[in-house]
């Protein structure tokens, strides 16, 4: 088999990046393993720069139209008591309509619903876009990408070969990268459940000791994430699903009747988070993508999204490539610095996130409770902490940034304006910096 582009692994990120070669009329075949949908969790939030590349790809309406939009994210501070609804002791609301862009929200969207939309979008043109189901990549041999489909072993020839198969992947290990690794002191339970109809608000609520975060879906379910310290799930499991009950119970009364609706634990998915990023993201004209070259604490809900950016600013690269005559091999190297050091400032903006939620000490909470309210009170802080999680752009917080945050120093009183906002959003000519001129210089 031949194609001027072979993907290993069909997941929101593959997808995207097969679709949007096809579209542009390259010949594209997708080696996915799975049959059919997966139950594990995977990302659902999707990011305001995710909603602008979905838009170019012709699927935003319908992803909408399957989504539930949020618009700013509220952060509460409450006295959890025993048998009774806790007592609020803060509450912090961080708006997307902050950031100048028309994409003035996030949306929440089953991951299997967003493979589906991207992978038929794919399949309308029919003549470039080949998917493989229930096909293994096995790796590399003879220089051709060796795919076992059934008992079927299949030899594809591309002019360049991507690994979007997420974090087990042989064409990073065909690359031969370095993997950098963080792990963390706590764990995540995550399950989806139903919500009231009035709950339409995405919310983190934290004690001193517990973090939950709900992010509702649309068809009345929110999908929950409860924090635990690592190595505790055997001991969680061993008190009940009553224990969880009374947890959720006790953080948000509005959830009681929902969260009765786990029945077993079987449907609870334990989240074991930790974060690499490898050293290089090509060689040759091998290219990798997603989570086979980055993973992300999901604290700040980015990892899917950046994905989907590596997907966008590799797709233009080699559709470019492939229009103008140019070799891949000799241009990959815009894709790696383009996405690295965005995809690193994300990571470093993650973990500091995760930091937060990570100590279990009342004095530890009262500092991250002015910490976040500082961020609503300063707008230069407001709009720079909720332009970066968008992706639309990058403004580097400062030394007076974190003194201010810090409750060192005061809070400024000037409104950011759209106008300063321009400067730190992406142009074209930061996204797809080879199209500067005809040589790609």
């Amino acid at each position: 088999m031949k194609a001027e582009v072979f993907i290993a692994g069909g997941g929101v990120g593959g997808l995207a990046l097969a679709a949007k070669l096809a579209s542009r009329g390259l010949h594209v075949i997708i080696a996915e393993q799975l049959k059919k949908e997966s139950p594990a969790y995977k990302g659902e939030l999707l990011q305001p720069k995710t909603l602008a590349i979905l838009e170019r790809l012709g699927v935003l309406d319908e992803i909408e139209a399957n989504g539930h939009a949020l618009d700013e994210l509220r952060f509460q501070e409450v006295h959890r008591r025993q048998g009774q609804p806790p007592e609020e002791i803060n509450l912090t609301e961080l708006s997307y309509s902050r950031v100048a862009t028309t994409y003035d929200h996030s949306l929440m969207v089953p991951h299997e619903k967003t493979k589906e939309i991207l992978r038929n979008k794919g399949m309308e043109y029919e003549e470039y876009f080949h998917y493989l189901p229930g096909a293994r990549f096995l790796g590399f041999e003879n220089g051709m990408a060796k795919v076992k489909q059934k008992k079927e072993i299949l030899y594809i020839q591309a002019g360049v070969y991507i690994g979007a198969e997420g974090r087990s992947s042989p064409t990073r290990d065909a690359m031969n990268v370095e993997v950098n690794r963080k792990d963390y002191n706590h764990h995540f339970l995550t399950v989806t459940i139903p919500r009231p109809e009035s709950f339409t608000k995405g919310k983190i609520i934290t004690t001193s000791s517990c973090f939950l975060g709900l992010f509702p879906l649309p068809d009345r379910e929110v999908r929950t994430v409860f924090l635990i310290k690592a190595g505790d799930y055997k001991k969680i499991k061993e008190l009940g699903l009553e224990h969880l009950y009374k947890a959720y119970s006790e953080l948000e009364p509005e959830l009681a009747e929902g969260v009765r609706a786990i029945q077993d634990w079987k449907t609870v998915q334990l989240m074991i988070p930790f974060t690499y990023h490898v050293d290089k993201y090509y060689s040759g004209n091998l290219a990798i993508l997603g989570d086979a070259a980055h993973t992300v604490h999901p604290m700040a809900g980015e990892g899917m999204n950046l994905a989907v950016q590596d997907a966008d600013v590799l797709g233009e690269l080699l559709a470019w490539c492939w229009e103008e005559g140019k070799s891949y091999a000799d241009h990959l190297h815009y894709y790696e610095e383009v996405r690295k050091p965005r995809v690193e400032f994300l990571l470093n903006l993650s973990h500091m996130s995760a930091l937060v939620y990570s100590f279990r000490y009342e004095w530890w909470r009262r500092f991250r409770m002015k910490a976040v309210q500082r961020i609503f009170d300063d707008d230069y802080l407001h709009v720079k902490q909720m332009l970066n999680i968008s992706g639309l752009g990058k403004w580097d917080f400062t030394f007076i940034d974190r003194g201010i945050q810090g409750n060192v120093l005061p809070v400024r009183k000037k409104k950011v304006s759209d106008q300063e906002q321009q400067h730190f959003l992406f142009s074209e000519a930061e996204d797809y910096p080879w199209k500067r001129s005809k040589k790609g210089r």
